[in-house]
């Protein structure tokens, strides 16, 4: 612990003191633009006050928080600190590029422009992987390693943490719901589940289906979203939503919540529900055990993620440095 503690304000110095010293001396040496890759890096803003400064905003969940929004994002009193200086980082900015409409209009409420600066605009994330369906038996090889999985059986896939904006617990409910229909797996990918979710599989009698996939690289992800019957992702709330759009890519089917920005980046190839509305998912799910119209689904999964090549997502950008001025 007392390790952590040090790191933690070590590299709190490294971040606040020492980085914007050099970048000052990197600024000296011809650089026409700055691009901020990550707004929680926003103070650096005003230190590139004599260039152009591009922030990209993935989410003002934790500035929310700090406002005392409901995000699942509590801050604590340094918190509210830190959120502040990025909300007077991304205020000096001279544009502000937002991952989804949802994270757009937060920007616009809560950083307000002065005299139409910054300037605020939405550039969907490109899929930072070449996710792709994976040939059916090039998958069943890889899975063919994942303990408890059985390939003879389908399952239903999530992805990601245990954070309460996950909603994971709404995921085995979900599940539950289905044991009586449905005799296929559910698989947790990313982080393992916790002993509270696992005591809640538990009581909800459904752990003896459930299979833990902690970490998975690319190629064994992407082998599990081409063999899920669906992506089941309930989340609360999201920035973007990265594994709904990994998962139509590789077409896989989603249910997810109307919340934005998942419906958002799901469109209109998603199967969408209130975030409580378990038993609607629930019979979502089921519908997709029909495998026409998983199928149905499926297809239109795969056109839905041509909204979002990185291709397309660099050339918004490269018009944009342009448009501020660089050389590019």
């Amino acid at each position: 612990m007392a390790g952590g503690f040090v790191a933690k304000w070590l590299g709190y110095l490294d971040k606040f003191l020492f980085f914007p010293r050099q970048l000052k001396r990197q600024l000296g040496s011809g650089i026409g633009l700055v691009h901020i890759c990550d707004h929680s890096n926003a103070m650096y803003a005003s230190h590139v006050r004599r260039h152009p400064a591009v922030v990209t905003c993935h989410d003002l969940l934790a500035v929310r928080g700090a406002l005392g929004e409901e995000t699942d994002c509590p801050a604590s009193a340094t918190g509210k600190y830190l959120q502040r200086w990025v909300v007077s980082g991304l205020r000096k900015a001279t544009a502000i590029v937002c991952a989804s409409p949802a994270t757009l209009r937060d920007a616009q409420r809560i950083v307000r422009q002065t005299e139409g600066l910054p300037q605020i605009l939405l550039i969907h994330h490109g899929i930072n992987y070449p996710y792709r369906r994976q040939p059916a038996e090039q998958a069943r090889q890889l899975l063919s390693g994942v303990e408890g999985l059985d390939l003879e059986r389908p399952f239903a896939l999530h992805v990601g943490s245990n954070l309460r904006m996950k909603n994971r617990e709404g995921v085995l409910r979900i599940f539950s719901l289905t044991k009586d229909d449905w005799d296929g797996q559910l698989v947790f990918a990313g982080l393992k589940l916790t002993p509270e979710l696992r005591s809640l599989g538990q009581e909800l009698g459904v752990m003896e289906r459930v299979v833990e996939v902690d970490g998975p690289a690319n190629d064994l992800l992407e082998a599990l979203y081409s063999s899920a019957m669906v992506l089941l992702y309930p989340s609360r709330f999201e920035g973007f939503g990265w594994p709904i759009i990994e998962a139509q890519a590789c077409g896989c089917p989603v249910i997810c919540s109307n919340r934005e920005p998942m419906s958002e980046v799901g469109g209109d190839a998603a199967l969408t529900s209130e975030v409580d509305d378990e038993p609607a998912m629930a019979r979502a799910l089921l519908q997709l055990t029909d495998p026409a119209e998983r199928a149905r689904w499926s297809e239109k999964s795969l056109h839905n993620a041509e909204r979002f090549r990185a291709e397309k997502m660099i050339a918004l950008y490269i018009e944009l440095y342009r448009a501020l001025g660089a050389q590019v």
